[in-house]
């Protein structure tokens, strides 16, 4: 298992220049190795193989005027940003063929000197860790980290990353055994509904507040995008209007990492199964509610949950989008009809219990869970929703019929 380590980097003015040069010389490599393989594929020539690519774009450019400053960086990163293409292009090949799963995958596409966020990828040949705990980089010299957590293990490469708000940063890449971070086995299990007045309710009845990233910055943002929509293109002011609306984008997208990071691990250690609802999040983040959606994240939240459940040894159940979750009623199963969008509570008509629609819908999703897996982890779930509300079972008094079957319908759901 291959895990990524993200820490801060204070290079000083002399670092950050050579630093912008090997940014440049990487993208230079990258683009005129895909130049090269667009002009063969063209011109109906074989496809250049990763060996001719690196002496064509590398070895031979070296020699030429136009090329010879490519010798003032380190050649390991250059060779790296050849592999990296080669790697695009074998994603790609595969996604075609089919070999890869998951999205598809598009051709390599050219790197502009204009974007913001530049990176170079240094592999273990040239770098290391010193002793009093700075990074050396090979004819960048020693850079200051803030380590906010110790390693692991020795890191196989790492990344250089500038981003648009003018911060650096250094992405470790570790290899550790499979079974290296695999929890101790508990008896609780969990499901969620995701939501956006409450960003997740548990079965359990805990609610999770919906921080709300971008309503609470809105005001400054749009302040400073009007300040910069106001500067002159291509002057000094524009560009340091530019990096204060990145920085707070930045911040924003910090404090959204770091809420997901700390719930998802909550819950995945305090929870030997998980159980969550397959969103189409995509689809939501197109319709009326897009800014709220986008903001909340829930794509990120699920992927979250099922790399951390795979890494510590948890269950994670995916419920069916088409599952309707909170029209059931989790104690009789009776289902209820459409519900608007501002109903939050409901009450059966077969057993008359009340309800949160909210935490009904949890519920169900745990119920669903344990049906798809047909694994109970917590003792007594497994008869949560049959006779389970307090009501009358004995013979005497007619229970309402139960409505007829209806077609899910996502959207009430």
């Amino acid at each position: 298992m291959k895990l990524r380590y993200n820490y801060r980097l204070y290079p000083d003015a002399a670092q950050r220049e050579m630093l912008a040069k090997t940014f440049g010389c990487a993208r230079v490599v990258w683009n005129d190795a895909l130049a090269a393989r667009k002009a063969a594929r063209k011109a109906g020539l074989p496809f250049v193989g990763d060996v001719a690519i690196d002496r064509l774009v590398l070895t031979q450019a070296k020699r030429t005027p136009e090329r010879a400053w490519l010798s003032e960086v380190s050649s390991v990163v250059l060779q790296q940003s050849v592999r990296d293409l080669n790697t695009a292009y074998k994603n790609f090949f595969d996604s075609v063929s089919g070999r890869r799963k998951g999205p598809k995958m598009g051709l390599p596409v050219f790197k502009s000197r204009h974007d913001h966020r530049q990176s170079a990828r240094f592999a273990s040949n040239a770098f290391r860790l010193t002793g009093d705990g700075r990074l050396y980089l090979a004819k960048i010299g020693e850079v200051e980290v803030r380590w906010s957590r110790e390693l692991p293990v020795a890191p196989s490469s790492v990344t250089v990353i500038h981003d648009a708000a003018g911060r650096y940063f250094a992405s470790f890449v570790i290899g550790i055994p499979d079974d290296n971070q695999v929890l101790p086995k508990c008896d609780t299990e969990v499901g969620i509904d995701l939501g956006l007045t409450h960003y997740a309710i548990l079965s359990t009845g805990e609610k999770i507040a919906n921080p709300k990233w971008l309503r609470r910055r809105e005001k400054k943002l749009t302040r400073l995008q009007r300040s910069l929509s106001r500067k002159q293109k291509g002057s000094a002011n524009r560009d340091k209007a530019r990096t204060k609306v990145a920085r707070q984008h930045a911040k924003l997208a910090d404090a959204r990492r770091d809420f997901l990071h700390q719930t998802t691990t909550s819950i995945i250690r305090e929870n030997q199964a998980v159980h969550i609802e397959d969103l189409a999040v995509r689809g939501l983040a197109r319709g009326r509610l897009a800014k709220a959606v986008n903001d909340a994240s829930w794509g990120t939240f699920a992927a979250m949950l099922v790399d951390k459940a795979t890494r510590h040894g948890r269950t994670l159940t995916r419920v069916s989008r088409w599952f309707p979750s909170s029209r059931l009623c989790p104690c009789c199963g009776w289902k209820n009809g459409k519900l608007a969008l501002e109903v939050r509570a409901w009450d059966c008509p077969s057993c008359g219990e009340h309800h949160d629609r909210d935490l009904a819908a949890a519920i169900n999703i745990l119920l669903e869970g344990q049906r798809i897996t047909g694994i109970t982890v917590a003792a007594g779930l497994a008869g949560h929703g049959i006779n389970d509300c307090g009501g009358q079972v004995r013979p005497g008094k007619a229970t309402p019929t139960p409505a007829p079957p209806e077609t899910y319908d996502a959207r009430a759901a």
